[in-house]
């Protein structure tokens, strides 16, 4: 693909997204629940016939797709790549300097996934953590982070092979800004490899139909103890 292709192709999707009525279809089904086009009808305050027409143009350019199912056809992002450059527009769109009130469904807020990670209050409260007591650095020049000696023990103890982490083809592990919170989550192999540790434990189950994360007993209790993390304070920040 030529450079005057790659600009076309972005010229077309910033131009899908630019429209309010369509900007608030794609929010909306950011959450990763899919919905119908007369709910996204109401939510982008425009007529059925309206919003078909933007949901074929949205769909035109891979930023939605449609699932039938019975009589009704529901509609969802694409793929992750597209809820990831949306929550990136959102980052930029709050600016620097201006006061931030988060519209995030309060389940999506407290403990979500990005990509294969953590994020939400939870993740950001897990981030602040791990650099609070000295187990994870972060690189201020390009948001890269790595276990210090003391964090490389406490991942292992929690039985987190941080050598095979470390190994994959991928970033290790990185600050995530986090949509929702404005401050970073653990991203990266590390990251995922601790989500996968906390839904293997039944410390989080993973909604079926969403990105959103539930803590169940169990998980508030081995937070606690383990991480030193407070659930319900990780939720007063929703």
């Amino acid at each position: 693909m030529n450079v005057g292709t790659i600009d076309g192709a972005v010229a077309g999707i910033a131009a899908a997204i630019g429209e309010p009525a369509r900007a608030r279809m794609l929010y909306c089904l950011v959450d990763g629940r899919a919905r119908t086009s007369t709910e996204l009808a109401a939510v982008a305050d425009v007529t059925p016939s309206t919003a078909s027409v933007h949901l074929q143009r949205l769909k035109d350019q891979r930023l939605v797709r449609v699932a039938a199912q019975g009589k009704h056809r529901y509609y969802s992002l694409d793929r992750p790549e597209v809820a990831a450059a949306l929550e990136a527009l959102n980052v930029v769109a709050g600016g620097a300097g201006h006061g931030f009130a988060p519209t995030t469904p309060h389940r999506l807020r407290l403990a979500r996934t990005c990509y294969d990670h953590m994020a939400g209050a939870l993740g950001v409260s897990l981030f602040d953590r791990f650099v609070t007591l000295g187990w994870l650095s972060v690189s201020p020049a390009d948001e890269s982070c790595d276990l210090t000696l003391a964090g490389r023990e406490a991942f292992e103890a929690l039985t987190i092979d941080v050598d095979a982490a470390r190994g994959l083809r991928r970033r290790f592990a990185f600050a995530c800004l986090d949509w929702s919170e404005r401050r970073p989550h653990l991203g990266g192999a590390l990251g995922a490899a601790l989500l996968r540790l906390v839904l293997k434990r039944g410390w989080l189950i993973q909604d079926l139909d969403s990105r959103i994360l539930r803590v169940t007993p169990t998980g508030q209790r081995e937070l606690v103890t383990r991480l030193g993390i407070n659930v319900s304070s990780a939720a007063e920040r929703t």
